[in-house]
């Protein structure tokens, strides 16, 4: 900022002593010009005031127009009259009268007239020569001098004001950005402060305080909001490096208690020992698998929402199903022809074959296990119903978390099913809920996707 103003203050000194030069020296022509022709209009249509006639002595008219003109402060009119005589009006400046150089101009301009420049110890001057012819050989000369360095000094003079009062300027204006950037930076400031901390201490609780309404408070906001984020997420992360490592370390500690106590020289035994040790090899495979679909479900590629047929996915998931176990598969309910689902279908299989295994899992052979589907313009509801035990009380409040399992019999697995199937939602933008507690009518377990591109239709017809 300081740079950047002493170099417009310096340019705009420049530029206006620049113009100012061309000013004076078109000024000195102005006038030189306007004497030359002041002496001309009295020599042609001027009266001898002795004679009351048009003047025909050379003298009479150079004394007639020095009595009537008063020259500007470095200007100075010199008659030379036919006799050799010299007067003049104005300062006196003995270099220029005493000057060879001066004198040398006015003899060689005598006889024709014209301007010239001669150099003194006082300065440049500009010489012009008006030769006044008179009879007889009785010739004289009109010389206007003007001194232009002395003339320019005065710009000179108000180029240094200029200088004394755009510095103080400078000063003024650099001290008071200085102040203004550092109130407005001091944010930046505790910005960095903050993040070296957080990065050096690693302290993802730390966050910075907000203060004003302008951009800088807008960016103190978003990096908070971006530091909650990573809070939550390194959190969730921790949380679930510490349960995926306490759930592999039970199988991992089943495979070494057998492989240490294996009889090698059994063969039944080892047939045994590996039949249970592959078990437990593929139990480790789908944590490992559900573990990486969690890891997954923060990347904005986790879905890809498409236009899907709404009918011909049900039709699918439905199919699917009744691979998972010997149960009554029911059809609930079955969208209209042609209804357009904006979602991932991929994901969105996954997660209702996961609502359909825990059913199953939760079930008897022959019990009803129901599977539904309705499309309006707020989105898609999915749901899987079953007519087992239902979800108690005391499940309900922790159903959604990562390695808890229910506590009925059946609470088989991991703990990650339901998880994964809530982290799908989200990605979707959408929820997965479960239907209030019915004892003896099972649970109903809901995925509600919503129709983005239809929200953003609405939104748009609404300001419109």
């Amino acid at each position: 900022m300081a740079l950047l103003t002493g170099v417009a203050l310096l340019c705009a000194g420049l530029a206006a002593y620049f113009v100012e030069l061309r000013r004076v020296d078109d000024h000195v022509r102005e006038q030189i010009t306007q004497e030359l022709r002041e002496f001309q209009t009295l020599q042609e249509r001027g009266v001898d005031p002795e004679t009351n006639a048009p003047f025909t002595d050379p003298d009479s008219l150079l004394t007639t127009f020095m009595t009537r003109n008063q020259p500007n402060a470095h200007e100075r009119i010199i008659a030379f009259s036919s006799d050799g005589e010299r007067r003049f009006l104005g300062r006196r400046d003995s270099s220029l009268f005493s000057s060879p150089d001066f004198t040398e101009a006015v003899d060689r301009l005598r006889a024709a007239g014209g301007s010239t420049v001669v150099e003194t110890s006082t300065g440049r001057h500009v010489i012009a020569v008006r030769p006044v012819l008179g009879p007889a050989d009785k010739d004289a000369a009109f010389v206007v001098a003007w001194n232009v360095t002395a003339q320019r000094a005065e710009i000179r003079s108000m180029l240094l004001t200029y200088v004394a009062v755009a510095f103080g300027s400078w000063l003024v204006i650099t001290l008071v950005a200085w102040l203004i950037a550092g109130r407005l930076l001091r944010p930046v400031r505790t910005l960095r402060t903050t993040a070296a901390r957080i990065t050096d201490g690693g302290d993802l609780s730390r966050r910075i305080p907000v203060t004003g309404s302008d951009d800088l408070t807008a960016l103190t906001e978003t990096l908070n909001e971006m530091l909650e984020r990573l809070d939550q997420a390194f959190a969730s992360q921790r949380e679930l490096l510490d349960d995926a490592g306490h759930e592999l370390r039970t199988p991992l500690t089943v495979l070494r208690g057998h492989l240490e106590l294996m009889d090698v020289d059994d063969p039944v035994e080892v047939a045994s020992t590996q039949a249970l040790l592959l078990d437990e090899v593929d139990r480790m495979s789908l944590l490992v698998d559900d573990l990486l679909v969690l890891a997954k479900a923060r990347r904005p590629d986790f879905v890809r929402p498409e236009p899907v047929d709404a009918v011909a996915l049900v039709t699918g998931i439905l199919d699917k199903c009744r691979a998972l176990g010997p149960r009554a598969w029911v059809l609930d309910a079955m969208p209209h022809d042609g209804s357009v689902s904006h979602l991932d279908p991929r994901r969105t299989t996954q997660a209702v074959l996961q609502l359909a295994e825990n059913a199953v899992r939760h079930t008897a052979d022959g019990d009803t296990v129901a599977v539904g589907c309705t499309v309006d313009r707020h989105g898609t509801t999915l749901w899987v119903r079953d007519s087992g035990p239902g979800v108690s009380p005391a499940d309900r409040a922790v159903l959604f978390e990562r390695f808890r399992r229910g506590t009925a019999p059946r609470g088989e697995g991991f703990g990650l099913g339901l998880s994964i199937v809530s982290a799908i939602a989200d990605a979707h933008g959408g929820t997965v809920s479960l239907d209030p507690y019915r004892p003896g009518e099972g649970a109903t377990f809901r995925l509600f996707l919503p129709d983005t591109i239809a929200e953003t239709t609405d939104t748009a017809e609404g300001e419109r």
